[in-house]
């Protein structure tokens, strides 16, 4: 039997990790810049978690989310997101009593969501997200969108704008509700099935189902932006003002809702303009019920999620690569089997400086060792063996201008780190 890996599961090779590396290093970078520390939450929970603060009338509860008895007979799902995880962290470590606000980001977070795979979205895909708990205003929400436009925009990707709308509270939100299942009721017939499951549950979800004819309907539906309360206004009036001060291209789209059932207020997406049309890359806001709704205090929160497979496409298709530097910088060549162990110990001498080296371990040729490190890329060739040995020097080869020089072993590691810095 062949053994493949399942269905919408990818491996990253060797050759492919100082693609993400670069990315995931600019991630904690601009997040660190930003006040936030990482948090590492576990790749299953509770079901119950996903079911109170997800939302059962979402698509992920509904149809997509990895759940499965453990032997114990509890309910046990693979994180389908990332923030309830993070809120479920906060209440159980009690990190609301800390100074506020609470910063955190994950980074390289594993999602499993069963759906059809495509491009840049995989069943198993990796996230990086940030969360701010304990901010009221649109200061947060602000900080958030900012941050990961700095993240795209260090990785090379460009003409981005945002996309933002408000999804009102518990306050004016029933009201909306009721002008919605209103509007709808005369389209009732001609909605999904879900959706018309959605009608009296959380008529909400209406606006974010991807059939054509529940879309067409949907973009007749009153505007939640006319049904805002004071506080809900005051805030997205706000927010705009705080985007704009930074010149941040944006537009106010109510037809987003997201697909998360714990939003809030503030709902937006970073989108990308390219030859292929206006792409999402990524989607986040606010969800100031969550924590109080999985256990913990009534506290606000924001935050977004972005997948690392998604902008490694993106980055491909735009033919953008990151400055690649040889895992091996440094290779210690043998002339013969009397070369064999003083390149082994030079090698070791050179790491042990810090120093990325390799040697020869499968007792090649000396041209057979010039074409295997060729193809690591590396700087330097040391060759150890020969005259040179007998004499206590080895030969160095500059690999960039095929300059030769011969240095004294015990100067060799010296020569070596001042020539590839």
């Amino acid at each position: 039997m062949h053994i493949q890996s399942p269905k919408g599961t990818r491996d990253m090779l060797p050759k492919d990790s100082f693609l993400w590396q670069w990315i995931e290093q600019t991630m904690r970078e601009e997040a660190a810049l930003a006040g936030y520390l990482e948090i590492r939450t576990p790749v299953f929970e509770y079901t119950e978690l996903f079911e109170r603060g997800v939302g059962d009338t979402t698509d992920i509860v509904q149809k997509e989310m990895y759940t499965f008895l453990d032997k114990g007979g509890r309910s046990i799902t693979l994180k389908p997101e990332g923030t309830a995880g993070a809120v479920r962290a906060l209440i159980e470590n009690k990190l609301y009593a800390e100074p506020l606000p609470v910063k955190m980001y994950y980074l390289n977070n594993p999602i499993f969501r069963y759906e059809n795979p495509q491009h840049g979205r995989l069943r198993e895909h990796h996230q990086f997200g940030m969360e701010c708990f304990g901010v009221k205003g649109p200061t947060a929400d602000a900080e958030v969108i900012m941050t990961v436009l700095k993240i795209l925009g260090r990785l090379g990707l460009a003409n981005l704008s945002v996309k933002i709308n408000s999804i009102g509270c518990p306050v004016c939100r029933p009201g909306y509700h009721e002008a919605l299942r209103s509007y709808l009721k005369a389209h009732f017939d001609a909605l999904c099935p879900q959706c018309k499951e959605r009608f009296e549950r959380n008529p909400l979800r209406v606006l974010d189902c991807k059939e054509t004819g529940c879309q067409a309907i949907a973009r007749e539906a009153p505007s939640i932006l006319d049904h805002l309360c004071e506080e809900c206004d005051t805030h997205f009036e706000g927010l705009q003002v705080l985007l704009k001060e930074r010149q941040v291209p944006i537009s106010i789209d109510p037809q987003i809702v997201r697909g998360l059932d714990y939003y809030t207020k503030t709902v937006f997406e970073i989108i990308m303009q390219s030859p292929r049309g206006e792409m999402a890359l990524c989607g986040g806001g606010r969800y100031d019920g969550l924590v109080k709704e999985v256990g913990g205090p009534d506290m606000p929160g924001v935050g977004f999620g972005i997948g690392t497979e998604r902008i490694i496409l993106e980055l491909q298709n735009q033919g953008i690569t990151p400055p690649s530097r040889a895992a091996t910088r440094v290779f210690a060549a043998s002339l013969g089997q009397d070369g064999r162990l003083p390149a082994y110990q030079l090698c070791m001498a050179m790491r042990d400086a810090g120093i990325p080296a390799d040697f020869d371990h499968m007792d090649r040729s000396l041209k057979a060792q010039f074409r295997y490190a060729d193809k690591l890329g590396v700087e330097l060739m040391v060759i150890m063996g020969g005259d040179e040995l007998a004499r206590g020097t080895c030969k160095i080869k500059d690999m960039r201008n095929g300059e030769e020089t011969e240095v004294s072993l015990a100067d060799a590691v010296s020569f070596v780190k001042s020539t590839i810095n």
